[in-house]
């Protein structure tokens, strides 16, 4: 069975770098000036109308003439890496390159010299903008990831040595150079490269194209308007009486990139900045700026309800939550929803970097003339959004019935164009007849409502974690302690569905010298040196005989997770 949305479909997206223009709209004339971006951690402000000229200096700077002063970026042949903490200047750079038509790619400013360097590698950066905070890990890794020190400019703050982007928005300013105007695109121009592991295997990098943000957008736009017919906006006790927004998710993420970068212009709202996310300073920044809306995480969620020093009117100004990035348990929206306004929306859904922004959510009460059925399930993941199709496939290539599981593939103008540089990828993922496999197994109730079942693949404080990469990590160890090794996902987490990563290992002749406990310490310390916080092992490490496998060689990481979890002791060989 195909399943089609309830919504109507978003309306055709001019093909004329709309993203820029989408910003630049008639309709917001009417709007006048207003705060739009507040730095929690600085006191940086910068208004609507403020913005939106820095932008067009933004295009300047980054496309203009050297010899007045800019980069040159032509928009061809260069990939323009970012990795930074979240701030107004990223924003400000984002749209910059997207209205000179120039591909940019989204890094983790979490990631260690070793994950720079592979995503150098895997996006083929010509230029690197980085926060000075994080600059001594992009130089570390610049010359292993083929980037020249030539090419990396500062984000924020002033260094001698290098450009940074406050610094050309300023030359531009005071040189009076020529206006560089917004470069046409059309609705495949690739706009930007995000990180996924994909449906399996090692991190990759997503094509995502103007036309996929637009249609993004736009699917917002649609389902907006029809929670505008029936609930009518009322005045706000915010300094403005207009919404406040708390924006902490990475920007690097594409749920963070999307609800701050893009659905933010479709009507006047402030949004306030984190640099990163700290769950005392979270707090205080709801009560200080009475945010209203919030969208958030999981692993977020537990933090706050499980912070002691929460106050029960803490979070009485939030009248809008959203859930995404992993599965969200019922309790924890149930607690959640006690302690923000009781008018408040409570909303979560699902999507993927190849999708975005979001294939599916719960509808808003009384949608679509009241006549929208109700879920079959108490807790559904949600109904498809505008302009989105999906079909549930069987293990055995048939279409699945409602109430069966299968794998979730997903249709719409928001599918991205593939994985760059990974023509065997994108293949795999991408049908040529229109389809996306995802990768996570759905089922669907007879009036349309999606339901999650959790899958093999690991997500962690709403992060994929790809099992491949870090058992490449371990058997990479520079002593070659280890012959094989499966990573899976185990209990452990923040809740009780979050797994964690868990390695069974099996010795080399050098790992059998060594001894067990000796090589446990080793590859503990290795792959925390090398890989980013929340891929770390917090299941532990295991040495074994051998890796079950299939009769064609496939590792059967369910095995290994099954013996662990229905073991009669927790306290396992070798475990840390």
């Amino acid at each position: 069975m195909i399943y089609e949305s309830y919504y109507p479909d978003p309306p055709e997206i001019p093909n004329n770098n709309a993203v820029l223009h989408y910003l630049y709209r008639e309709d917001q004339r009417q709007w006048g000036d207003f705060t739009l971006f507040v730095e929690a951690n600085t006191g940086k402000r910068i208004s609507f109308l403020e913005f939106k000229k820095r932008v067009e200096d933004g295009i300047t700077a980054l496309g203009g003439s050297q010899a007045h002063g800019g980069l040159g970026f032509n928009g061809d042949a260069d990939i323009i890496g970012i990795v930074s903490e979240n701030s107004i200047d990223y924003v400000t750079l984002v749209y910059s390159l997207l209205g000179t038509k120039t591909t940019f790619a989204l890094i983790s400013g979490y990631s260690t010299p070793y994950e720079l360097s592979s995503s150098f590698k895997l996006c083929t950066i010509s230029h690197l903008f980085v926060s000075k905070s994080l600059l001594p890990r992009a130089l570390a890794a610049a010359k292993q990831g083929g980037l020249s020190p030539g090419n990396i400019y500062l984000l924020d703050g002033h260094d001698t040595r290098r450009k940074s982007f406050p610094e050309l928005i300023n030359n531009v300013r005071r040189n009076g150079s020529p206006k560089v105007p917004i470069r046409p695109t059309n609705h495949d121009t690739l706009a930007y490269l995000a990180a996924s592991s994909g449906t399996t295997g090692l991190p990759k990098a997503v094509m995502v194209s103007h036309g996929n943000i637009m249609f993004a957008t736009m699917q917002i736009d649609v389902i907006d308007q029809a929670i505008l017919e029936v609930q009518k906006p009322e005045p706000l006790d915010t300094p403005e009486g207009i919404p406040t927004v708390l924006c902490f998710l990475p920007f690097h993420h594409s749920y963070g990139l999307y609800a701050t970068f893009f659905r933010t212009f479709s009507t006047p709202q402030t949004c306030i900045i984190m640099s990163k996310w700290n769950v005392a300073n979270g707090i205080n920044i709801i009560r200080q700026y009475q945010i209203t809306s919030i969208p958030l995480i999981p692993s977020v969620i537990h933090q706050i309800l499980n912070y002691p020093g929460l106050k029960a009117d803490d979070l009485k100004t939030v009248r809008a939550v959203n859930s995404g990035a992993a599965y969200l348990p019922s309790a924890f929206a149930e607690k959640l929803s006690s302690l923000i306004s009781k008018d408040a929306v409570f909303s979560r859904g699902y999507g993927l970097s190849e999708a975005p922004m979001a294939s599916m959510a719960v509808p808003f009460p009384g949608v679509l003339g009241g006549v929208l059925p109700s879920p079959e399930v108490s807790y559904p993941t949600g109904i498809l959004y505008p302009g989105q199709k999906a079909r549930i496939m069987k293990d055995d290539g048939t279409l699945a019935k409602p109430g069966e599981t299968g794998e979730l593939h997903v249709s719409g103008r928001n599918l991205a164009q593939g994985y760059w540089n990974n023509q065997k990828s994108t293949e795999e993922t991408f049908h040529p007849d229109g389809w996306m496999r995802t990768g996570d197994r759905f089922w669907v109730d007879k009036n349309g409502y999606f339901l999650f079942v959790y899958p093999d693949t690991l997500k962690v404080s709403g992060t994929q974690v790809s099992p491949t990469e870090i058992e490449d990590c371990l058997l990479a160890h520079p002593k070659k302690l280890i012959v094989d090794v499966s990573v899976a996902g185990v209990v452990g987490g923040r809740t009780e569905d979050e797994r964690v990563p868990r390695a069974w290992v099996v010795l080399s002749d050098n790992g059998k010298k060594l001894g067990n406990q000796a090589v446990v310490k080793e590859l503990d310390a290795w792959h925390k040196s090398q890989l980013s916080k929340y891929k770390w092992l917090r299941g532990g490490i295991e040495i074994i005989e051998e890796i079950p496998k299939s009769p064609t060689g496939k590792t059967l990481r369910r095995v290994l997770r099954e013996r662990f979890e229905n073991s009669n002791s927790i306290k396992v060989k070798t475990k840390l």
